[in-house]
């Protein structure tokens, strides 16, 4: 999220319409994860309690990706929570699960302050169709948008489409993009550094090439393209960004551990929400390896890349 100055009442009343057109988007791109939550626990939130019932909502958030171990933790305080208020009839329970998955998901908000440094140096890392390069493109704009002026690296120099697909993205944002024929994903990002110094750019974003965590050559590579930054700059990088698909489910959890191992991951990025029934998969990471998630994306639009707020995120989960 970003800080903002005083806002005028007018600028106060766009804010609020502009945050309630963004938990639309969201509710709508959340429809498959929350239908199939929702076909368990609608129904599941009437009548009265018994172990059954807590038995049908367990495998309600399995189903829902949000994980066995998080889940059973879940299960355990509404039984618990149960108890000590002596509630009866399950609709009771709804707004307490409520409670508790935003209590749970809280922790994963982190304030995205670009003003820290400058320039500021963002890595992005992922997994080869995570949405890495379009979450890149996406965000340069939303900063551009907040008047920070960006340049971009095309570190992913294994692959020549994708280095042409974030020069299109850079074209599209009006947006410059440090590119070489020749060299490693370490020397263009350094290359990148010291124009944006020079430049007095506010933002570096960089990119990187897809890789799996079991690929352990490469993932020395990125380590090395670590070191190499700070390097160039010591107090850099600035944020460390993994970007995760949703449609992965449980496999998101060994990728965020792998590349933290790695990299020491200072935050997240989730894509492709919209199209996933797997989104409580955000849930299994808050419970299992919590790393700040800065972002979310819920479609194919550049709007469509928004700060992560759990009361939303739950809001649109459940109705």
């Amino acid at each position: 999220m970003f800080s903002f100055f005083k806002k005028s009442s007018k600028e106060v009343t766009e804010v609020k319409a502009e945050q309630a057109g963004w938990l639309q988007r969201l509710k709508n791109g959340l429809k498959k994860t929350r239908d199939n939550l929702q076909s368990k626990v609608s129904s599941l939130f009437t009548g009265r309690l018994n172990d059954a019932w807590f038995d049908e909502l367990e495998e309600a958030l399995i189903l829902a990706d949000v994980g066995i171990k998080t889940t059973q933790q879940l299960i355990t305080k509404l039984k618990s929570q149960a108890k000590e208020h002596q509630v009866e009839q399950a609709e009771d329970l709804k707004p307490l699960l409520r409670s508790m998955l935003i209590d749970l998901l809280s922790p994963l908000e982190k304030n995205f302050n670009p003003d820290r440094a400058k320039p500021f140096v963002l890595v992005f890392a992922g997994v080869n169709g995570a949405g890495k390069t379009t979450s890149i493109g996406k965000l340069a704009q939303h900063l551009q948008n907040h008047n920070y002026s960006v340049l971009l690296a095309a570190g992913d120099t294994f692959r020549a489409a994708a280095v042409a697909q974030l020069v299109a993205w850079g074209e599209r944002n009006k947006v410059d993009v440090i590119t070489q024929e020749k060299g490693d994903s370490a020397a263009v990002i350094f290359e990148a550094i010291q124009a944006a110094k020079a430049r007095n750019i506010d933002v570096l974003i960089a990119d990187t090439a897809g890789r799996l965590p079991t690929q352990l050559h490469l993932m020395e590579e990125i380590k090395k393209v670590k070191r190499v930054i700070s390097k160039a700059d010591p107090s850099a990088p600035h944020e460390v960004i993994l970007v995760l698909d949703a449609n992965t489910g449980q496999n998101a959890l060994t990728q965020v551990k792998a590349f933290d191992d790695a990299l020491q991951l200072t935050g997240l990025i989730v894509t492709k929400l919209d199209g996933t029934a797997r989104g409580g998969v955000v849930a299994a990471i808050a419970g299992e390896c919590p790393k700040p998630i800065l972002f979310v994306g819920v479609g194919e639009q550049l709007d469509d890349l928004q700060p992560f707020s759990a009361t939303s995120f739950v809001d649109a989960l459940i109705e």
